[in-house]
């Protein structure tokens, strides 16, 4: 017998959750967001609307179903099952994070607060929920399979990202290492910057749109289902050990990018989570490129 779908809720503490851990009760905190020229009641107020909007959400489960939560924070520790429907309940922000640890399960996103939220990725509505979970959990329900890159280091560590992973000095430090294309008889060239990033055509309105326009790049943004990437390295440093004639370009299907690290430390990490980064040292190396594994987002 088969596994009922289970729909995992996924969302984050809200910022008037924040504040109660801090200081303790509502007067407190009402009394500190006064003194730095704020009101607490928006802040109350957006907090109810997500728990409401979670509430919405639980409450349109199939009763068949099962039914699991998880918080942003603990995203790593939690073990996704293939049965799984993921329903992201929060900001665009909250399904690039929930992403690198899926494998292909169809993803629901629920906007808490329409107008304050792009609606990139959380594109609908608490109350459209029990249709999208019917319509996910059934064979070819529509959804965009949006491009992830991966980053995966010759010990086998992997990273999945689905905005952008970026590859550099865990402070402010330089990074030094050898980077060139993933191709028989190419050329690495030695480098030492602030960072290398590679980011998919989600990606494209964020981290990465910006280093696109500070460069006046001629290469063009990708949309978020096309299979190419763009990468770029930030603020290489020429010297007479390192160059710079490497510092742009894009990757596309079956293509790489090789970085053998020639520092202490590199940290890999994707869309924001440094807390969940991979550590690179001496002589180690890592391959970027599109993964195989894309994000089902239903539409």
């Amino acid at each position: 017998m088969s596994l009922a779908p289970r729909a995992v809720l996924v969302h984050r503490t809200t910022e008037y959750e924040e504040l109660l851990a801090r200081h303790g009760t509502h007067g407190q905190a009402a009394f500190f967001l006064s003194s730095r020229g704020r009101s607490i009641d928006e802040v109350a107020r957006r907090h109810g609307q997500t728990r409401q909007a979670l509430a919405d959400v639980a409450a349109a489960v199939p009763l068949q179903w099962r039914q699991s939560r998880v918080e942003r924070a603990d995203l790593d520790r939690f073990l996704f099952g293939p049965e799984d429907v993921v329903v992201v309940v929060g900001q665009d922000g909250l399904v690039a994070n929930a992403a690198k640890y899926l494998s292909g399960q169809p993803v629901v996103g629920i906007d808490t607060d329409p107008g304050r939220n792009p609606g990139v990725l959380v594109r609908h509505r608490p109350q459209d929920a029990a249709a999208l979970l019917r319509a996910a959990a059934s064979p070819g329900g529509a959804a965009d399979e949006l491009t992830m890159v991966e980053a995966v280091a010759d010990d086998t560590q992997r990273l999945l990202a689905l905005n952008e992973i970026y590859l550099g000095p865990p402070g402010h430090q330089t990074a030094r290492y050898r980077l060139g294309p993933d191709a028989p008889g190419a050329a690495a060239e030695p480098q030492a910057s602030s960072g290398v990033l590679v980011g998919t055509g989600t990606g494209a309105t964020g981290w990465l749109r910006s280093l696109w326009q500070e460069r006046r790049s001629r290469l063009p943004l990708p949309a978020p289902t096309d299979p190419r990437l763009l990468w770029f390295v930030r603020e290489a440093w020429p010297s007479p050990a390192t160059g710079t004639s490497l510092v742009a370009g894009e990757l596309g299907s079956g293509q790489g990018l090789m970085l053998t690290v020639e520092s202490d430390r590199v940290v890999v990490f994707g869309d924001g989570m440094e807390s969940d980064a991979l550590e690179l040292t001496w002589g180690q190396t890592v391959r970027l490129a599109i993964s195989a594994t894309s994000l089902c987002l239903t539409v």
